[in-house]
């Protein structure tokens, strides 16, 4: 059947597509439509009649007027969604109008499903958008992108079977002047019962530790790699945001990727080169060279100073067409310089599905230790 390619009916289809909730609003057909499904293949889907509800939770002024935003202040916590089920989130737009010149990484994003009182979110606002450096840069991919005027979008469908609640809490020490929200989600008569929950985890190697002596030569089990995430349970990988600050002159990214998938041991993936997995090549083109780029699977829609001490790069990698799978355990890492022998600050996101709507996250740094900063001694 053909499907729209660009646009947000694109990105909503590959997504549900990769996470196995295509056509999960509608029950099933009787037969004489499946036939016609069949017959009929120039339809496209969206011409086809649905079976959802379309729904949207946001800022706007429940008094009528134009001050469609909110307000948080220093440490306060803002409830920007809540719904009960079954449901999907579809789509998240924020936009911040916030005083502090590190705000992306003082601001917390939090997200819980069917009523559990942890989350399976918990990441620094600007980092789950893929800006991991705490700055402002506009790209477009598959499942993130940010606008021109500082807007942040996300396309990861996030499908709940009883609840859903997002929370965003600034832990800055000035107050948010403004918290602009739309988020879009669908309620459905039913899920799948494969369908599984989202899960974004944020860590940071700031800085990572360099190795030294024999270890610095050969790793082949990758003990000593930064991690982008961690979990236990069956679902499968999506992929992974990545912001670099070097402490360092020279090239960072000659670091395998190294993940596991029910094998604690050895990973069944290892990669050929960081800039290879961000399915870039040769040093993103080096010193002198180097220029940022992004695509819907992949990108360095940021670089700075490359291959200098404080050069910067943002990196996203995304595995939509082949979600790494894992039936009980999943752990995905990468080197940081060739055997770990390199001592940069890695600020990462690993996002995830998996059939627990929970698992047990590392405590999240504090805002402050969140700030990128050159580390040289």
């Amino acid at each position: 059947m053909l499907q729209p390619s660009n646009g947000r009916r694109g990105f909503l289809h590959r997504i549900l597509t990769a996470t196995g909730l295509a056509g999960a609003a509608a029950p099933a057909a009787p037969a004489q439509d499946r036939i016609n499904a069949r017959d009929f293949p120039f339809l496209p889907k969206y011409a086809r009649a649905q079976d959802y509800k379309s729904l949207k939770q946001s800022s706007f002024d429940t008094t009528g007027g134009n001050k469609d935003y909110w307000p948080v202040a220093a440490g306060a916590t803002r409830e920007v969604f809540n719904a009960t089920g079954p449901g999907v989130i579809t789509h998240i737009w924020f936009t911040i109008a916030a005083p502090g010149a590190q705000h992306l990484k003082e601001i917390v994003l939090r997200g819980y499903w069917d009523g559990n009182d942890k989350p399976s979110v918990e990441v620094p606002i600007g980092d789950f958008f893929g800006l991991n450096l705490g700055q402002y840069a506009i790209y477009q991919s598959d499942y993130l992108a940010c606008s021109p005027g500082k807007s942040l979008n996300c396309y990861f469908a996030m499908p709940y079977r009883k609840a859903a609640r997002f929370t965003v809490t600034n832990e800055g020490k000035e107050d948010m002047r403004a918290l602009y929200s739309n988020i879009d989600y669908q309620t459905v008569p039913s899920l799948p019962t494969d369908s599984l929950y989202f899960h974004a985890q944020y860590r940071q190697s700031a800085p990572a530790t360099p190795t030294t002596g024999d270890d610095s030569k050969i790793n082949l089990n990758g003990k000593l790699n930064h991690v982008y995430g961690e979990t236990r349970g069956r679902g499968h990988l999506m992929g992974v945001t990545l912001g670099v600050l070097q402490n360092a002159d020279g090239w960072w990214g000659e670091g395998d990727e190294m993940i596991f998938a029910d094998n604690e041991t050895n990973p069944i993936i290892t990669g050929t080169g960081s800039e290879d997995y961000f399915l870039g090549s040769w040093n993103f083109g080096g010193r002198d060279g180097a220029l940022p780029f992004a695509h819907g699977q992949y990108g360095a829609p940021f670089i700075a100073a490359p291959e200098r001490t404080g050069g910067r790069y943002l990196c996203y990698r995304w595995h939509g067409d082949n979600p790494v799978t894992f039936q009980r355990y999943m752990k995905h890492t990468m080197e940081h310089g060739h055997a770990n022998n390199r001592g940069d600050n890695f600020y990462s996101v690993c996002y995830w599905y998996q059939s627990e709507p929970y698992t047990n996250f590392p405590a999240l740094p504090p805002a402050d230790a969140r700030v990128p900063r050159v580390r040289t001694a």
